[in-house]
C-alpha cells in the first residue's frame, strides 16, 4: 500500500485520525448510516461524510442503498480488506510482522449463545445465515431465523447454494414469523434487511444488536443463470460475515441464564 519503501502505509495514515478511527471502530460491529455515525461520534455531518469518502477511497468501507429507503445508505467495513492493509502495513515495518490471516479455530467450547437473524421473507438470507453459523459452530450455538412477513416456503435458490456450496440442506424448513419468538431470550439479534432492521422487536435488554445490510438476492426476477449467480454471490457475502461473527461470540461473556 506505500508507495515506496520509506512511506507511511495507507493504512497507517487513514486509521491513525482520531475520527476515522472512531468510524472503523464502530462500523466493526456492523453497517451503519451517516447520521447514526455522526451520533456515536458526536462529530457534524459533514466532516464524517468526509472522513467517510477517504475510506472509501481507501478501500476499507464500502457504501450501499438502503432497500427501506432508497435517498439513505449504510456503510459497511471491509474486514478482509483490513486484515490485507494490517499485514502490509507490519510487512513494512519488519518482514517478520507480515501475519497470514487465518480462519478462527473453534474454541474447545463454545459460550451457550443464543443468535437470531432476521429478514423481511425468512426464506432466502436469514436461513441462509441461520445454517452456516450454525455450521461453523458445530451446532453448539443455538441458532433460529424468522422474518417479520415470511414466505409460504423456502426460496429454491436458497436451498440449491447451500446444498451446493455447503452440503446443507434445508428445503424441508419452514418460514418463520418474529412474533413467534416473543418472550425468546437472544444473546445477538441480526438483521440482515434494511426493512425489518426497523421493525424487528425487542428481545431483552441484554440482546446485542447487529445489522449487515445485504441485498435480496430474489428482490429482481432473474432468469438462470443470473438468478443463481445473485444467490451465490449473497451466500459468499453472508458466510464472509458470519466467519467473522465467530471470535466475537467465542469472546462473548455467558448472561446469566
Amino acid at each position: 500500500m506505500a508507495s515506496s519503501s520509506q512511506a507511511t502505509p495507507a493504512f497507517v495514515r487513514l486509521a491513525a485520525h482520531p475520527l476515522r478511527w472512531r468510524l472503523l471502530t464502530e462500523l466493526a460491529a456492523g453497517d451503519l448510516r451517516v447520521r447514526e455515525l455522526t451520533a456515536l461520534a458526536g462529530a457534524p455531518q459533514n466532516l464524517v461524510s468526509y472522513h467517510l469518502r477517504l475510506l472509501r477511497d481507501g478501500g476499507l468501507v464500502t457504501a450501499t442503498r438502503s432497500s427501506r429507503d432508497g435517498r439513505d445508505s449504510y456503510y459497511r467495513l471491509d474486514l478482509d480488506r483490513c486484515a490485507q492493509a494490517l499485514a502490509g502495513a507490519g510487512a513494512a515495518l519488519h518482514p517478520a510482522l507480515r501475519g497470514v490471516p487465518e480462519p478462527p479455530a473453534h474454541p474447545a467450547g463454545w459460550p451457550r449463545l443464543s443468535v437470531l437473524f432476521a429478514c423481511t421473507g425468512n426464506s432466502a438470507r436469514s436461513p441462509i445465515a441461520e445454517a452456516l453459523l450454525r455450521r461453523h459452530t458445530s451446532g453448539l450455538v443455538t441458532v433460529t431465523s424468522a422474518g417479520s412477513r415470511p414466505r409460504p416456503q423456502m426460496h429454491p435458490q436458497a436451498v440449491r447454494v447451500l446444498r451446493e456450496r455447503h452440503g446443507i440442506d434445508i428445503a424441508d424448513r419452514r418460514p418463520r414469523h418474529l412474533g413467534t419468538l416473543r418472550g425468546r431470550r437472544f444473546d445477538y439479534v441480526i438483521t440482515l434487511c434494511d426493512k425489518v432492521r426497523e421493525t424487528c422487536p425487542e428481545f431483552g435488554d441484554h440482546a446485542r444488536r447487529i445489522h449487515w445490510s445485504t441485498p435480496d438476492p430474489a428482490a429482481a426476477d432473474r432468469p438462470e443463470p443470473d438468478g443463481h449467480a445473485a444467490f451465490d454471490r449473497t451466500a459468499a457475502d453472508i458466510d464472509t460475515r458470519v466467519r467473522h461473527l465467530l471470535p466475537v461470540l467465542a469472546h462473548t461473556p455467558e448472561a446469566p441464564r
